[in-house]
């Protein structure tokens, strides 16, 4: 696990002078080691978290002769299989490393290499031979990559932070990015808010050479219509796929536990990251270490700590509770603004944040439940696009008057939400508005007249329209799931897994993103996902096999972090701040009408605008970090941990 950035010069040759600080900027990601690289036009290097090969596994990597040369954030889970048939056909590995691997599969599979890679990882690869760069993101986006095309090259790094601090990259605003970010509370790739600054999608490489950049996508998950027939030309029980995703789920998280140094597990007590905790400790043969978070309110309202106590009771784990309140999230909000680069309108960062700080105090990986919920449908709006046909005979008139009407109502926030995407014409507008942040009409009310100029109208419906085209099922489940994980996982809740753990230099693992237990998810029916009223219902007949009924069937809650509460209280002066009408004038970017009425609102009870008035509030926090400041170095030392800016060793590789 670690942080990579370098830059390739189309003039042929590139100075190192500015990767140090590029490094220096993301030295979080990996304070154990530092190697760097230059050759002709490129300069690579990376900031090393070591969790596998602890001694042998320095970066850069290379192969046999030296003419592949690797850096590499990651792991290759299946690393020892890999490393094992690579000596059988021949090759010579001098380490225990898995990214030594991804250099000799290179060698035999060019660029075909990222589809023997059964791992989360994001590369760059110098072919010295063919004077050519490669860039690699994995399937389903588990770890980021960014980079920004110069005047005379290319740079790139894992973290936007880094690309800033090379000389020929600016930070300035995209106003497509804002109208997105704030329809669907994230950036969707390849966009950021950085104009000019381009995320990497998942599932795609990108190759630099002295003819130019080139990005393709190498990788797609298909999803099912109907059930698909095994081997034998039958169709499986729902017994016999019970079994068969068991097997799967068990096989994932052993190999997602192969480490080299102490790991634990966030458990949050819902059915993911719980059966992950209960295949670890079938797994192992000492209490696994378990994570929990909870939240300063009034009877311990809403905290999910219950029912994470429950969980490790039953399975007999060394269980540690972080609760936060408040003057955490204040306290904290400027600094993981600055980790995560760019705004998620998501309460829960500053949570992440903490509970990351605290599981780093005693391991150095974790594994987490992430992507169950995408793979097997367990939101409510999976179920609830099952009514859209209903809604669609509504004639448009009509459908008019009845958003008007429940707009008028007071509170219902979530009935509000399914009502008005249940109402959209299209599906692409309906699948965008089922979980936003502000809905088309909404945006439009809160932008101010020149940003409503400057964005796309109808941003979110033509990126989902865009998803859908690609979409082979028919069946509203199934494409709902493909939209989700190819924006909302890897843009929201991926990014917020990596970068806020990735703060406290704390690697965390998603088994269930594992891309063979995803293909596998994909090819399974809706019905074993959405049966009645329940969701997820596959899984959770695995689940019911390891854990206690009351955790398999207890409410979804999320979550539940009470900014709602604090915002009315003691975040209200915070958020005030945040968002006064003369800060907002002077931006430019909101109606300062719209923006006072939300807070009024909330603040009266009217309204639980806690969510827009987050993400309103996110996009001051981050022009003051990334704009206002254009050299935000002060955090780059975190004091909760106590790292310094600089490395603990430092290592040139091929000087």
């Amino acid at each position: 696990m670690c942080g990579i950035a370098g830059y390739y010069s189309f003039d042929g040759a590139a100075s190192p002078e500015a990767l140090t600080a590029m490094l220096d900027a993301i030295v979080h990601r990996g304070p154990d080691d530092r190697g760097t690289f230059a050759e002709g036009p490129v300069v690579m290097g990376m900031n090393r978290l070591a969790i596998i090969d602890l001694a042998g596994g320095r970066q850069p990597m290379t192969n046999e002769d030296g003419s592949v040369t690797l850096v590499f954030n990651g792991e290759v889970y299946d690393y020892r299989e890999t490393a094992e048939a690579l000596r059988r056909a021949g090759h010579r590995l001098r380490t225990e490393s898995d990214t030594e691997v991804v250099a000799h599969l290179y060698e035999d599979h060019g660029d075909g290499c990222v589809h023997r890679l059964r791992g989360m990882f994001a590369f760059a690869l110098w072919d010295g031979p063919r004077r050519r760069l490669l860039l690699a993101r994995d399937r389903l986006g588990i770890k980021p990559l960014y980079y920004a095309q110069t005047r005379d090259g290319l740079v790139f790094a894992s973290e936007i932070k880094a690309l800033l601090r090379h000389p020929d990259v600016r930070a300035e605003l995209d106003p497509e990015a804002l109208g997105l970010y704030l329809s669907l509370k994230y950036v969707p790739a390849p966009l950021t808010l950085f104009a000019g600054i381009r995320s990497l999608p998942p599932a795609h490489t990108l190759v630099c050479d002295e003819d130019g950049v080139r990005v393709e996508r190498y990788w797609d998950l298909r999803f099912a219509d109907a059930p698909e027939p095994g081997p034998d030309g039958r169709l499986e029980s729902a017994e016999e796929a019970a079994d068969r995703l068991d097997a799967l789920l068990r096989e994932t998280v052993a190999i997602h536990l192969r480490s080299d140094v102490p790991f634990g597990a966030f458990l949050s007590g819902g059915v993911d990251s719980s059966l992950v905790v209960a295949l670890m400790s079938r797994l192992l043969d000492e209490p696994v270490r378990t994570f929990a978070l909870g939240f300063e309110t009034a009877g311990g309202e809403g905290s999910e700590l219950p029912y994470a106590r429950t969980v490790a009771e039953a399975l007999g784990t060394e269980h540690h509770e972080v609760v936060i309140g408040p003057s955490d999230f204040i306290a904290d909000a400027e600094r993981v603004m600055w980790h995560l680069d760019q705004p998620i309108a998501d309460q829960a960062t500053v949570a992440t944040y903490r509970l990351a700080a605290a599981a780093r105090a005693e391991v150095k990986m974790v594994l987490t439940g992430e992507g169950g919920d995408e793979l097997f449908a367990g939101y409510a709006r999976y179920a609830g696009e099952r009514w859209s046909p209903l809604f669609g005979a509504i004639p448009g008139p009509l459908r008019g008057a009845l958003w008007e009407a429940a707009r008028r109502a007071p509170g219902m926030r979530r009935a509000k939400i399914a009502l008005y995407a249940l109402l959209q014409q299209s599906e692409a507008a309906r699948f965008a508005n089922w979980f936003p942040l502000f809905n088309d009409r909404a945006l439009r009310a809160v932008l101010s007249p020149e940003m409503r100029a400057a964005t796309l109208p109808d941003g979110a419906e033509r990126l989902f329209a865009g998803y859908l085209a690609r979409v082979e099922s028919k069946d509203p489940v199934q494409r709902m799931l493909y939209a989700d994980t190819q924006a909302w996982l890897p843009d929201f809740l991926l990014l917020r897994g990596d970068k806020l753990t990735m703060a406290r230099s704390l690697e965390a693992r998603v088994p269930l993103l594992d891309h063979v237990l995803a293909e596998f998810a994909a090819s399974r029916p809706s019905s074993e996902k959405v049966r009645g009223g329940a969701r997820k219902y596959l899984l959770k007949q695995v689940a019911r096999r390891y854990l206690p009924a009351e955790i398999v069937d207890r409410p979804k809650q999320g979550f539940p972090v009470p900014i709602g509460s604090w915002f009315r209280k003691e975040a209200r002066d915070f958020v005030r701040d945040l968002l006064a009408p003369g800060a907002v004038h002077d931006r430019g970017l909101f109606d300062v009408a719209e923006v006072e009425r939300l807070l009024g609102e909330h603040e009266r009870g009217f309204a639980d605008h806690s969510a827009l008035i987050w993400g309103l509030a996110s996009v001051e926090l981050w022009h003051r970090v990334f704009i206002d400041d254009p050299e935000p170095t002060r955090y780059a030392a975190d004091p909760l941990h106590g790292r310094a800016a600089a490395p603990q060793a430092y290592t040139e590789v091929n000087p």
